[in-house]
């Protein structure tokens, strides 16, 4: 019985996310997501991952698409942006996928407000990558590929 191999990504970016590139350049640099994207779709190709992207600003699209991806994904890269610090919809619907995760942040949420340095995800993550930039994304490739080949 030949194992089919869990590379299936999806990359998911939340509230505000689309406005990289223009908002707080100090904290998520000049990068647009439509360029942030290609980098991490890149870098995945690389790692032998194969990617899909998410974005919106509507927290029930953003739980709805979690309901969604049973079969489609193998592990989630996720920066649900403020989201991050209080939804707990989005919380319950990524226990419901049962699916691997990397938190990710741009920005160090630890070195910033304290409203920031709660997140409400974290427990459900196998990782967290804040404060390294767009090269934070690779970091969390990296260390899904590592859990996906051990599981």
């Amino acid at each position: 019985m030949q194992l089919t191999p869990r590379n299936r990504i999806e990359v998911m970016h939340g509230v505000n996310l689309d406005q990289l590139g223009r908002r707080a350049p100090e904290h998520y640099g000049r990068m647009s997501l439509t360029e942030l994207e290609a980098r991490i779709s890149n870098d995945a190709g690389q790692l032998g991952l194969v990617t899909r992207f998410f974005h919106t600003n509507h927290e029930g699209d953003f739980v709805e698409h979690l309901h969604r991806l049973e079969g489609l994904a193998d592990g989630i890269v996720l920066n649900p942006g403020a989201w991050t610090h209080y939804s707990y919809a989005i919380r319950d619907a990524l226990e419901l996928t049962e699916l691997p995760a990397i938190e990710v942040h741009l920005s160090d949420v630890q070195d910033r407000e304290e409203w920031r340095r709660h997140s409400v995800i974290a427990e459900l993550c196998v990782a967290h990558v804040a404060g390294n930039g767009p090269p934070g994304y690779r970091e969390a490739l990296e260390r899904l590929q590592t859990e996906l080949s051990s599981t």
